[in-house]
This record gives C-alpha cells, sequence and structure tokens, in this order.
C-alpha cells in the first residue's frame, strides 16, 4: 500500500504530508489469546496523557497538528475537544519557537507535553532542550525546576530516509540533567509517560512510530489512572540462564522472538527491557550478567559512542570476571539509513542477528 501511496505522490496525487500521516495505520496489531485485555501503544499514550491533564490543571499539550488534527499519529486524539484550545495548542512549523515556549512555561510552573512530529525534528530545538531544560536546575542552584516532557517518535520507520530514521536516544542520553525513557509495550508507554509528565525535570521520551498500532496484554493495575512506573528501573521480560540480551524500544520485541528461537536449540536467554536510558539501571544489567556471564545488546542507532557501547563499559568495570565471553554489540549499520527497503533491511538489527550473537556467546555458532 505504501508503494501505492508513494506512486501517487510523485504522480502529483497525494501529498507527502499525506504519506507521512497515513503510516501510523498500516502497522498491524500483535494478536494475543482471546479473553486477554489489550491496549495499543498509542491508546496507552493518549490515555496517559488525557489522565494526567484531568488530574492536574497545569498539564497541557503543544505541538504540530496537536489539537485540530489530533496529532500526526493520533496520539492526541480527543484532547481538544475535551480540554479546549488553552490547553491544547496547534503550533506553527517552527520546532525552535515552540519548544522555547514549553520551556519558558515550565519555568513559570506549568507542565508542558511538547510533541515533536519525529524527533529528527527536535535538531531544530536542541539548544532549548539542553541549554535552556536540562541546565537550569543546576545552574540555579537548584532554585529553577522544568517539569516538561519532549516526546514522539524517534528511530527508524519504514521507507521515510536518512533524516526521518535517527535514533537520538544516545544523543540525549549523554546529558546530565536529563532523563531519557524509551517505553516498548502499552504498559511502558502508560506508566513512563505518567512518570515523565509528574517529574520535576526535563523528560526525553523516545517513542517508536511502528510500535503505535501494535496491542500489548495490559494488567488492571496499569489501567488504574494512579499507575506510574519508577523511572531507572529496567523489566526483566523474560528470564534466562544462559545469555543476557539488553535492549529497549522496539528491539525488545526482536530480543523477545529471538530468544523463542534460542530456546529451540538449548540455549536459555534473559531479556531486558531497558525502559529508561538515562537513569540507566546498570544494576539489574550486572545483576544479570553475573548470573548467565554472557551478553548481547541490541540497539537500532549508530555503533560509535552508543547506548549499546555505555552498557558494554558498565558489564566490563562491573563485571569483567564474571564474564565466559566477550560481550557482543549489535547495532545499526555506520551510514546515513538508506531509502531502498532492502538496503534499509540490512542496515538495522534483525532477529537472526541477535540469534547468531546469542549463539557466539554461548559457543554454539556453526
Amino acid at each position: 500500500m505504501l508503494g501505492i501511496l508513494r506512486q501517487r505522490a510523485i504522480d502529483g496525487g497525494l501529498a507527502a504530508s499525506t504519506l507521512r500521516r497515513t503510516r501510523f495505520a498500516l502497522v498491524s496489531a500483535r494478536s494475543y489469546a482471546a479473553g486477554a485485555k489489550e491496549m495499543t501503544v498509542r491508546d496507552a499514550l493518549n490515555s496517559a496523557i488525557d489522565e494526567e491533564m484531568s488530574a492536574d490543571p497545569k498539564v497541557f499539550v503543544m505541538g504540530e497538528e496537536v489539537g485540530q488534527y489530533q496529532g500526526a499519529y493520533k496520539i492526541t486524539k480527543g484532547l481538544l475537544e475535551k480540554y479546549g484550545p488553552e490547553r491544547v495548542y496547534d503550533t506553527p512549523i517552527t520546532e525552535a519557537g515552540f519548544t522555547g515556549i514549553g520551556v519558558g512555561a515550565a519555568y513559570a510552573g506549568l507542565k508542558p507535553v511538547v510533541e515533536f512530529m519525529t524527533f529528527n525534528f527536535s535538531m531544530q530545538a536542541i539548544d532549548h532542550i539542553i541549554n535552556s531544560a536540562a541546565k537550569s536546575n543546576y545552574m540555579s542552584a537548584g532554585q529553577i525546576n522544568v517539569p516538561i516532557v519532549f516526546r514522539g517518535p524517534n528511530g527508524a520507520a519504514a521507507g521515510v530516509g536518512a533524516q526521518h530514521s535517527q535514533c537520538y536516544a544516545a544523543w540525549y542520553a549523554s546529558v546530565p540533567g536529563l532523563k531519557v525513557l524509551t517505553p516498548y509495550s502499552a504498559e511502558d508507554a502508560r506508566g513512563l509517560l505518567k512518570a515523565a509528565i509528574r517529574d520535576p525535570d526535563p523528560v526525553v521520551f523516545l517513542e517508536n512510530e511502528l510500535l503505535y498500532g501494535e496491542s500489548f496484554p495490559i494488567s488492571e493495575e496499569a489501567l488504574d489512572s494512579s499507575f506510574c512506573l519508577p523511572i531507572g528501573k529496567a523489566k526483566i521480560e523474560r528470564e534466562g540462564k544462559d545469555v543476557t540480551i539488553v535492549t529497549f524500544s522496539k528491539m525488545v520485541g526482536f530480543a523477545l522472538k529471538a530468544a523463542e528461537k534460542l530456546a529451540e536449540e538449548g540455549i536459555s536467554a534473559e531479556v531486558i527491557n531497558l525502559r529508561s536510558i538515562r537513569p540507566l539501571d546498570r544494576a539489574t544489567i550486572n545483576a544479570s550478567v553475573r548470573k548467565t556471564s554472557r551478553l548481547v545488546t541490541v540497539e537500532e542507532g549508530f555503533p560509535q559512542h552508543g547506548v549499546c557501547a555505555e552498557i558494554c563499559a558498565s558489564v566490563v568495570e562491573e563485571s569483567f570476571s564474571y564474564l565466559d565471553a566477550p560481550v557482543e554489540r549489535i547495532a545499526g549499520a555506520d551510514v546515513p539509513m538508506p531509502y531502498a527497503a532492502n538496503l534499509e533491511r540490512l542496515a538495522l538489527p534483525q532477529i537472526e542477528d541477535i540469534v547468531r550473537a546469542s549463539k557466539r556467546a554461548c559457543y554454539r555458532s556453526k
């Protein structure tokens, strides 16, 4: 379908912006056993914002097309009608402008949730995010808090080229004063976004476009309006004893599928969903490695100076004597993202890459 839409765009019959808005609807949802309560990541994010706006009149949303269009990916659907234009602001296409306004509002005690249509566009506003938001608490000797959330899709989607496919987890996670969260499931999305909005410090909330339409089982606890996940705490998605696989965002699903394939070959893999990149849950990572004696890290971002590099450094520093094999690091290719579908696939980690690396770590590679 995307191919048909692109051809129409080439023929002049469809705007490029319509392509961008249509992508979210083309992601198929994961199926689960009948009777289990499910929620899409999109609905989880929407409900979290709605509940926090309802609970705290200081919370408001701003960004491009968040109001009348209800969000490029429908994350803010229904909020304008419910809360009005004073709390759901449609902004001009000027990331530097509306991000600066959001930071100023946070200085004044409000709690802005700033949406970027993609985090690639946050580069236009990075001075406000880092120099204005992240550093103000330290530079004011703790007198100024900046309770602001910067959220939107991050990393690769499908067929959108180098300027719309970059992962910024490592960029923002290197900055003192920021907290960086990376949800995977609907429970992650609800609990972490609520925590981010309630937090007194600036939070970069990195979502994944291809996960918006995925459905996940969700507990009654997670559906409660008071539900909140702790920032800085990873989740063990699958327990194992032979190898530790650490990853975040969309790659958690890939790691879980790889673990299933490894189990068929008698390898028990433990899968850790980081949830939080900064602060990083080094304790959970190292405890797992000390149990399994092997480490595989996975991320979509560039390999040099990446999140995985930091994880590997932490394990070498704290758990080196427990390792029975060299650490394995899987990352995106060290090139700008190709546009061609076959090259795009080669530039991103795949399930088979995780399986091969895990087998190498267990000395089971052929």
